[in-house]
């Protein structure tokens, strides 16, 4: 099963995807993850990275696709792969699918975790102290939350168009986030 998390940065995508490679048995791919690990090497590429993450910015279509594609070929993914912040615009949604198809595969499902702004935010700034991340400060957040709206967002629709999207009520505690997921997914 393939499985899409959408939801704005500090929604709960990889918590729940976490719990939920437990329960599906399938890897859990983070473009973000694999961004910073990019990003973390001392070569060209990962200075190129950084200067988009840095900013708050999406790194281009083409080389999070390659990326993903090349996690993909690993054997860990042919029963599937939850997709964490992947795809987060219009282009890499067309390029995943395409990309799928070429292999005779598909999306399953999309969930996408709702959460207000107020509570991302104050999500985003315990998770800077907690797990040192230097990319979530105020102007950042800020800036990827104007990014999600206007590139990320459109991706609900898109897939909503597929009758792939679940929409999942992300205000609740996780385990309560976990249940409703839970109840979508195996309906698939």
């Amino acid at each position: 099963m393939r499985i899409v998390f959408i939801g704005p940065p500090g929604a709960g995508k990889g918590t729940q995807c976490k719990r939920l490679v437990e329960f599906l048995k399938i890897p859990h791919l983070s473009t973000g993850e694999m961004l910073r690990a990019v990003k973390s090497e001392d070569t060209a590429l990962s200075r190129w990275v950084a200067s988009y993450i840095d900013a708050g910015r999406l790194a281009p279509d083409h080389l999070v696709m390659r990326i993903v594609e090349q996690r993909l070929k690993q054997s860990d993914c042919l029963a599937g792969a939850l997709f964490d912040g992947f795809p987060r615009t219009m282009i890499q949604a067309q390029l995943l699918d395409d990309h799928l198809a070429e292999n005779g595969l598909k999306v399953d499902m999309v969930l996408e975790l709702a959460v207000v702004e107020d509570v991302l935010i104050d999500r985003l700034l315990k998770r800077a102290v907690s797990e040192g991340r230097l990319d979530d400060n105020r102007e950042t957040i800020h800036e990827r939350m104007r990014v999600y709206s206007t590139q990320t967002a459109p991706l609900v629709e898109y897939y909503a168009k597929q009758g792939k999207l679940a929409v999942i009520d992300g205000m609740q505690d996780a385990e309560a986030v976990f249940h409703q997921i839970q109840q979508r997914v195996t309906q698939v």
